[in-house]
């Protein structure tokens, strides 16, 4: 393998190159590090033969087309060193003459032109692309945008962040910066929503190619506390197809919990922005039938079930035993009624059916019956009528065999369940 440069001359130059890369295509959205035996194969699919490959000195190191960017990996070690050194020093430049600013200001004395905080944004702007957990280059973008109060200088760091991802998806730091990009768009602007429903977007496509990346789910919760009342019903139709086919993933399922408290959390509200009751029972009646579907369909999935838990405590303390305008209190007692029976039953007919372990290798049903004991006894601690329910439906012999399940596979928490 070659050795990236040494001298100081062209390391410099070869930031130079990468610096002029991103000036020249603006619109470049996707990035990432590439072996240099893969140049020549990126080229024959954009269309170049050996004869007509773009010949700008930097084919080699970087492979721009079509707005995507390559950085071959025989420089990156050096590329980000030179990147961190020329920020470093861009940033303590500015700052000392920040401070010179200061005081000549207290004297009334004029003060020479800054240093360009372009200089900053844009050797920050190298580095984080590297390197995008560097919180320094981070926090400088931050002290410069800070004084900005133009919507297009948080655009245009929404879409650099955007491409970082696109490269380190969970990267933290980056969906950290974006969320405090977002804070400040709140504060001064009126374009939230839009922005918004786009992030939304952006961590479904992001979701879609970096799988398990709790980080962009943890992200596309916290968007909740910023969206109107009609953007939860969006986002919850949006994600409903998504989770369907993800049904491993839990986070897709934390992210529509996250949307069913904020509609629950409207129905409290005083005033005309208050939800319809009616219309947030339908949405809970609706989400309780889809997840026995997806339950008794894809067996054995852990994460189903405990969105169904959410789902049962809930439906049952704000819908089938709360008729009053008030928010019911955390650890009321809840009283039976018809709704109530009428949905125990259906759960005790769904604990019966995953109980059933069919002959076979898979181990998909065990874990299904495993899910629905430990559904059903958690409900109980919820709906201590339950106990009496489940032996007058199933027979004393079958809740034994609901408690031994779990006692076989998981005793400390049949212990805890049993103790609370």
């Amino acid at each position: 393998m070659k050795q990236g440069p040494s001298s100081e001359d062209d390391c410099f130059s070869l930031l130079k190159q990468f610096e002029h890369v991103l000036e020249s295509d603006p619109l470049i959205d996707e990035v990432g590090f590439i072996h240099p035996s893969q140049f020549t194969m990126l080229d024959k699919e954009a269309g170049f033969s050996n004869e007509f490959q773009p010949n700008n000195g930097t084919s080699s190191k970087f492979w721009n087309q079509d707005h995507k960017l390559g950085i071959s990996t025989d420089i990156l070690v050096q590329l980000c060193k030179d990147a961190k050194h020329v920020f470093l020093l861009a940033l303590q430049e500015y700052k000392s003459h920040g401070n010179a600013c200061d005081e000549s200001q207290i004297k009334n004395i004029s003060c020479s032109p800054c240093i360009p905080e372009s200089d900053v944004m844009k050797h920050s702007q190298s580095v984080l692309l590297l390197s995008s957990d560097f919180g320094t280059a981070w926090n400088a973008r931050k002290l410069i945008l800070s004084k900005k109060d133009h919507l297009s200088a948080f655009t245009e760091e929404l879409r650099l962040s955007g491409l970082i991802l696109s490269n380190s998806p969970k990267s933290e730091s980056t969906w950290s910066h974006r969320r405090w990009i977002i804070k400040m768009i709140s504060q001064s602007f009126s374009t939230l929503q839009e922005i918004i429903t786009k992030e939304s977007e952006l961590v479904e496509s992001i979701g879609e190619r970096s799988k398990m990346n709790y980080r962009a789910w943890h992200h596309r919760c916290w968007l909740v506390s910023y969206m109107t009342i009609e953007q939860v019903i969006q986002e919850l139709n949006k994600s409903k197809r998504w989770a369907g086919l993800h049904v491993a993933d839990s986070s897709c399922f934390h992210y529509r919990r996250r949307l069913m408290l904020k509609i629950l959390e409207s129905l409290y509200v005083k005033g005309s922005s208050a939800y319809d009751k009616t219309e947030a029972r339908k949405i809970w009646k609706e989400e309780l039938d889809w997840n026995e579907e997806l339950v008794e369909r894809y067996v054995g999935r852990e994460a189903l079930w405990l969105h169904r838990r959410f789902l049962s405590l809930n439906w049952i303390m704000y819908f089938a035993c709360n008729h009053s305008d008030a928010s019911p209190e955390t650890g009321e007692s809840i009283i039976m009624n018809e709704e109530i029976a009428i949905f125990i039953d259906n759960e005790i007919r769904l604990l019966d059916s995953s109980m059933t372990v069919p002959d076979t290798k898979f181990e998909d049903f065990q874990a299904q019956a495993l899910h629905a004991a430990v559904y059903t006894l958690w409900l109980t601690k919820s709906i201590p009528v339950l106990w009496r329910m489940l032996e007058e439906k199933l027979g004393t012999e079958k809740v034994k065999c609901v408690l031994n399940t779990i006692a076989q596979e998981r005793p400390s928490l049949l212990h805890h369940l049993v103790n609370v």
